[in-house]
C-alpha cells in the first residue's frame, strides 16, 4: 500500500510526510518521542542551564563567551527542531515541569562549588549527551526520513565543535595541558553556522 492509498485528497487527518516515511521503515511515534526529549535537552537542560553556568565564569570573559556561543547554538537547535515534531503529527508537552522531566539529557545544573573547571566539565558532558542523542536520531533516519535527518545532522555537527571547545577549555583550566579544539571566533555569539544558515547535507 502506498502513501497515496493511505492519504485521501482531501483528508486532513494523515500526512504524505508521515505515512512516505512510515513505509521506509521508520517508527515515527518512537522518533517524535526521541525529538521531543532531544528538544526538551537543547531548551531545559542545556539553554536554560546554560544560562546560569555562564554567570558563575566570572572573571573568565574568554570561557563566558564560548558559553555563550554554545549556549544561543543549543537555542536555535530549539527552534530547529520543534517544528519537525508538529509535521510528523507530535506536540509539545503542554507542561514545563513535565516538559524538563522528560528530557532526553541530565539538566545541567550547577556545580558545587561552581569553580571554572567543574563547570566546564559540566558543559563538556552536557555536549557529550547531545552527541549521542542526535547521532541515534540520524542512525534512525539516515536514507528513510531526508528531512529529519538532516535537521539532526545540522545539529550534530555543532554539537560536535561545542565538545571540542570545551575539551580545550577543561584540559587547560584544569590540567595546563594544550588540547586545541580548532575554535574560530563565530561571527557573532550564537552564529549557528549549520543548524541557523548554511544547511548542512551528505549526498547518499
Amino acid at each position: 500500500m502506498t502513501a497515496k492509498d493511505v492519504v485521501k485528497a482531501g483528508d486532513v487527518t494523515k500526512r504524505v510526510g508521515v505515512e512516505v516515511i512510515r513505509a521506509r521503515g521508520v517508527d515515527v511515534d518512537k522518533l517524535i518521542k526521541m525529538l521531543i526529549a532531544n528538544a526538551g535537552a537543547e531548551f531545559a537542560s542545556t539553554y536554560y542551564y546554560y544560562t546560569i553556568l555562564r554567570m558563575h565564569l566570572a572573571g573568565h570573559e574568554d570561557y563566558k563567551e564560548i558559553c555563550e556561543d554554545a549556549r544561543l547554538e543549543d537555542r536555535a537547535h530549539w527552534e530547529l527542531i520543534v517544528p519537525r515534531i508538529y509535521e510528523l503529527g507530535g506536540e509539545l508537552p503542554n507542561d514545563l515541569v513535565a516538559f524538563h522531566n522528560q528530557a532526553g539529557c541530565p539538566a545541567a545544573k550547577l556545580p558545587d562549588p561552581p569553580t571554572a573547571a567543574n563547570i566546564l566539565q559540566l558543559l563538556l558532558e552536557s555536549e557529550r549527551c547531545a552527541i549521542r542523542s542526535w547521532i541515534e536520531i540520524c542512525d534512525m533516519t539516515f536514507g528513510k526520513d531526508p528531512r529529519t535527518y538532516d535537521l539532526a545532522a545540522r545539529i550534530l555537527n555543532e554539537e560536535i565543535e561545542h565538545e571540542a571547545w570545551f575539551i580545550e577549555l577543561l584540559a587547560w583550566e584544569r590540567d595546563k595541558k594544550s588540547v586545541p579544539s580548532g575554535h574560530f571566533r563565530r561571527g557573532e555569539p550564537g552564529d549557528a553556522p549549520y543548524s541557523k544558515n548554511r544547511p548542512f547535507y551528505i549526498p547518499g
